[in-house]
């Protein structure tokens, strides 16, 4: 028989996550799994079961939750011989990997998705030891993501990044990175770099409407100058997604990208705090299997 584990966080969701799992379940035993259920409660529980998953031999493993569920459950799978195929119920804030490969955000509509037949290889990239599935931000911007509350991120979503982002890049100095892809190098005052895998950062779609999930590219986007004008550009320009022809971003793509900085800087990944320059960022090109939806 085959088997699937469920990971779930109890707290996602406005906490009606153990009631997706029943459902969840109803329709992996309907489709001939033996299920297992793992509740998260508290840091790494995720990753611990996403080992378990892959050394117990599960075919299929189920993240219930938000990003920080998945990236959790995705770094459980790292450097495993065998790697179950993944799907997603989202109930965070903003789902970006979910958004990336047209996972319902409805999470009744996405556990239906579930019956898919469709698989797809995805990417994800490491930042020095650890697994990510979408994006790394270093600068301001990203100590502004985490220092949003859970209250004002359920409260506005992906405007409340904005709007903390915003007003701390237009406060807060640039620092000096030095940014080494794939034999090239670039050097000068930067308060943000976003590194992301998929077309959805933040909660918006036209971030990066180039990235592909499996084109085995991080695209990079480093702002040079921020002021309350060049504030409203960036902003329309991210939202209309041009942001990579703004006069003050340097846009580039690459399988390998160096960051640092005699500053202290610190990063977020996927929409957690991550570790403090220097950085190293490579691609895994398809290197997990997911449960999309069927095509239309």
């Amino acid at each position: 028989m085959k088997k699937a584990m469920i990971i779930s966080n109890p707290s996602s969701g406005q906490e009606k996550a153990e009631q997706y799992v029943s459902q969840v379940q109803t329709i992996l035993e309907s489709r001939g799994y033996a299920v297992s259920v793992n509740e998260t409660a508290g840091e790494g529980d995720a990753t611990n079961y996403g080992a378990d998953a892959c050394k117990g031999g599960c075919d299929l493993v189920i993240s219930i939750g938000g990003d920080g569920t998945l990236h959790e459950t995705i770094n459980g799978m790292m450097d495993q011989e065998h790697r179950p195929t993944l799907g997603i119920i989202p109930l965070g804030t903003v789902n970006d990997f979910a958004r990336a490969l047209h996972i319902s955000l409805d999470p009744d509509e996405a556990i239906e998705q579930l019956r898919s037949e469709r698989i797809r290889s995805v990417d994800l990239g490491m930042v020095n030891d650890r697994l990510f599935a979408n994006v790394v931000a270093a600068g301001s911007l990203a100590e502004a993501l985490f220092s949003v509350s859970s209250e004002e991120k359920s409260k506005l979503g992906s405007f409340a990044y904005v709007k903390e982002g915003l007003k701390d890049l237009v406060n807060t100095p640039a620092s000096v990175m030095t940014i080494e892809y794939d034999g090239q190098r670039w050097e000068g005052e930067a308060p943000l770099l976003v590194a992301a895998l998929t077309n959805s950062v933040g909660g918006f779609e036209k971030m990066s409407p180039d990235a592909e999930v499996d084109d085995g590219l991080i695209h990079c986007f480093v702002i040079r100058n921020i002021g309350v004008l060049n504030s409203v550009t960036l902003g329309t320009s991210l939202i209309f997604g041009n942001l990579k022809h703004h006069k003050d971003v340097h846009y580039f793509t690459a399988k390998d990208v160096r960051v640092h900085s005699e500053d202290m800087i610190r990063t977020n990944v996927d929409g957690e705090e991550g570790p403090a320059l220097p950085i190293h960022l490579r691609v895994l090109p398809q290197y997990i299997q997911v449960i999309v939806p069927e095509e239309t």
